[in-house]
Order: C-alpha cells, then sequence, then structure tokens
C-alpha cells in the first residue's frame, strides 16, 4: 500500500526507516535561475553549489546559516562538484569545458580540458574512485546557448563519459553509446557505475534512464543495462546512502531506490530537482538543489561517505 502526505511517499516498507514523515522540508536559500552542483565540505562545515545562469558559486555557513559568494562571475558556470580522497573540490565547468580541482589554498587545476585534441563540449558531473581515478560525463548542455556557458560547435564526435588518471593525466572514453550522459556514481564496493542518461530533454530518442556498468579492474565497463526509468521528468544528478540506496532527482522531487531497481519512495519538492548531496556531521542531512532554490531535509539514515 502506498502511503502518501504532503512531502513523502512510501512505496515500499525498505524506505519507512529512511524518512520521517512528519520532518519538515527546509528552503535554506532561493533567489537563483538553474542551481546545481551541491558538495558538502566536512571540514569546513559548508555547501557549496552552483547557480549556473548567473555565473555564482555559493556557500552556506552550517553553523550560522550564512551565505557567502565564492569563485563567481569569472565564466566557469560551474555545475556538478564532488570531493576527491584529500577533500578537495573537483568541478566540471561549462564555461571552461573543462574538469578542475580547487585546491587547499584556494587555487585551481585544470585536469582536464581535451580529448584526442579536441575541446571536450561541457564536462557536467563527475565521481571519484577510491584509486584516484576521475569519471565525468561530458553532454553538451553548455556550449548550446549561452545561458550555461558560451555557445559553441561541439568538436568531439558526440556526447560520452571519461575516466580521468590524475597522474599520468591520460584520458579515457569508457562509454560511446549515450545520448546524453549525466550523474553518475558508484556502487558501494565500487564494481558498478551507474549514470543517468537525459537525452530526453532534447532527443526524440527519450531517453529518461539510469544504466548500471560493470567496473573492470582496468577500469573498462561493460553490460550497461536500463537499471531505472524515471516517472516525471529525468534522471540528473544523484548519490547513494550507506545502504547502498541511490537518491536521484526528478522533475517532482528526489526519488529513492533499491539496489535492486526497485523504486522505495520519494521526497516531493516544489521545485524541479537536478542534484543532492548528504552533508551535515553525519551525513544525514540532505542538501537538495531545485531550480531557484537549495532545500534540505533530516533523514534517518546517512550518507555515503565521499572520502
Amino acid at each position: 500500500m502506498i502511503t502518501k502526505t504532503k512531502n513523502y511517499e512510501i512505496r515500499d516498507d525498505r524506505f519507512r526507516r529512511s524518512v520521517k514523515l512528519d520532518e519538515a522540508i527546509e528552503q535554506i536559500w532561493t533567489g537563483g535561475r538553474w542551481t546545481e552542483g551541491p558538495v558538502y565540505s566536512p571540514a569546513f562545515r559548508c555547501l557549496i553549489w552552483s547557480d549556473i545562469p548567473n555565473d555564482r558559486r555559493l556557500r552556506w555557513d552550517e553553523l550560522t546559516g550564512a551565505i557567502g559568494d565564492i569563485r563567481s562571475g569569472l565564466g566557469y558556470y560551474t555545475n556538478g562538484a564532488t570531493l576527491d580522497g584529500q577533500g578537495r573540490i573537483i568541478a566540471c565547468e561549462h564555461g571552461t569545458r573543462s574538469v578542475t580541482r580547487i585546491e587547499h589554498d584556494g587555487s585551481a587545476t585544470t585536469l582536464a580540458s581535451h580529448f584526442d585534441g579536441k575541446r571536450f563540449n561541457s564536462p557536467n558531473d563527475v565521481v571519484v574512485h577510491s584509486d584516484g581515478s576521475i569519471w565525468f560525463t561530458d553532454p553538451s548542455y553548455g556550449i548550446e546557448s549561452d545561458y550555461e556557458g558560451f555557445q559553441a560547435e561541439p568538436e568531439l564526435d558526440g556526447e560520452h563519459v571519461y575516466r580521468l588518471n590524475p597522474e599520468t593525466r591520460i584520458i579515457t572514453k569508457v562509454t560511446t553509446d549515450f545520448a546524453c550522459p549525466n550523474g553518475l556514481a558508484f556502487s558501494l564496493d565500487q564494481k558498478l557505475l551507474y549514470i543517468a542518461d537525459s537525452g530526453g530533454t532534447r532527443y526524440q530518442s527519450g531517453e529518461r534512464h539510469i544504466r548500471v556498468f560493470e567496473v573492470a579492474a582496468d577500469g573498462s565497463l561493460s553490460s550497461g543495462e536500463i537499471f531505472a526509468e524515471c516517472e516525471n521528468g529525468v534522471f540528473d544528478g544523484f548519490r547513494l546512502d550507506a545502504q547502498g540506496r541511490i537518491w536521484t532527482s526528478a522533475k517532482d522531487g528526489v526519488h529513492c531506490y533499491h539496489p535492486d531497481g526497485t523504486l522505495l519512495g520519494k521526497i516531493f519538492i516544489p521545485e524541479e530537482v537536478s542534484n543532492l548531496c548528504f552533508g551535515g556531521p553525519k551525513l544525514n542531512r540532505l542538501f537538495i538543489t531545485a531550480s531557484t532554490s537549495v532545500y534540505s531535509v533530516l533523514l534517518p539514515t546517512t550518507g555515503r561517505s565521499l572520502v
């Protein structure tokens, strides 16, 4: 039996202990055009996210609630971001069409900007493997117009997923059969890689799903079957919790999937969700970027640590 309230929907009893039906959804900031790329810094107890069309990165202090403006108005148009094993931010930039690393001193290092001598389209989302390799998607959202980057003709033969060895700087193309690769995340044991295809927003082929791949020791991918189809809108960014469940963005909020592919339930958000991350001292606070705003909700479950 489906249990539905204003803020939550329980599809499967396994979801009942993952949310509290009386827990409010808190809007912690609003005033953007399209918020994206949330990443929580445990060292500085803050959330950092992007307002892409306004070309700004913002910071919310967890202890004081203060909002700060960082790395803004510089043509970066940052999208997805994550942490590496040293707690540094790895970010995808539409404006520079590159993947960058923000060092502890605040400087930026460009990690990847070209493949086979050609510029990337507009790196979109990124994850870091425990071996240090950096995996990122490269759709063309950022070069289609001047709204989220700089309009330009694509130089590559399509929209693919790549793997970067940060030590050798060797970049490998790991998939070639996506319409529009978007969010991605590893399973807890890193033997699987989940990748969203949001082609349905732009192409008649209509992709609105997450696919799951087997990851070989050499970094190659196989399988690639459809893990889940989006019921409302398309999947964008997503993260895993400590039990391996996938919490993903959708048009009506956040959808939670069991590793067996079952849709367990939803958290309803009053705006279209683009991305999310877990944060807080216990990693049990879900931060959600949604259209013009950023929301958060405290959960009785914890997210997977990125570091």
